[in-house]
């Protein structure tokens, strides 16, 4: 294998994937805005559409965040009436956070972030799924444990 040092930075993955976040961010910001939340609260809200009624640490862990780093976003969700956040039956250390209906309004209405970005990508749906495919395979072997 050669090496990466000697490639140009628009040559490294790295780059590549850092440059894709930032404007995937860029494109999704102004949709966010008009809906009130940030791109971190989106996530958690996302989340939660998967499994209602998640502890804080089971989003960080999904996430693949510190709890310290969803707290924030949680509460301000909680603040605007979009999450409900309620202490475990059995272990009230415990926080488990569940939407509310505004909460289930506004992620159902966010679907507009993922149609808009497949379409702002040139790709078509297929290609874009196969895409998504193969940077979550190599998450997969970059989180495996070596």
């Amino acid at each position: 294998m050669e090496d990466t040092a000697n490639y140009p930075l628009s040559e490294q993955l790295c780059f590549s994937l850092y440059s894709a976040h930032i404007a995937v961010n860029r494109l999704y910001k102004p949709m966010l805005d008009s809906m009130g939340i940030t791109y971190p609260q989106y996530l958690v809200l996302s989340t939660l559409i998967e499994e209602d009624g998640l502890t804080i640490g089971a989003i960080a862990e999904r996430l693949s965040l510190e709890s310290s780093t969803i707290t924030p976003p949680v509460k301000r969700l909680e603040a605007t009436g979009l999450v409900l956040r309620r202490r475990g039956k059995t272990d009230e250390r415990q926080v488990h956070v569940v939407l509310t209906q505004a909460g289930r309004k506004l992620i159902a209405e966010a679907r507009c972030l993922g149609e808009t970005l497949v379409s702002r990508s040139g790709m078509t749906a297929e290609e874009f799924s196969a895409f998504n495919g193969q940077i979550r395979t190599l998450l997969k072997a970059l989180s495996a444990d070596r």
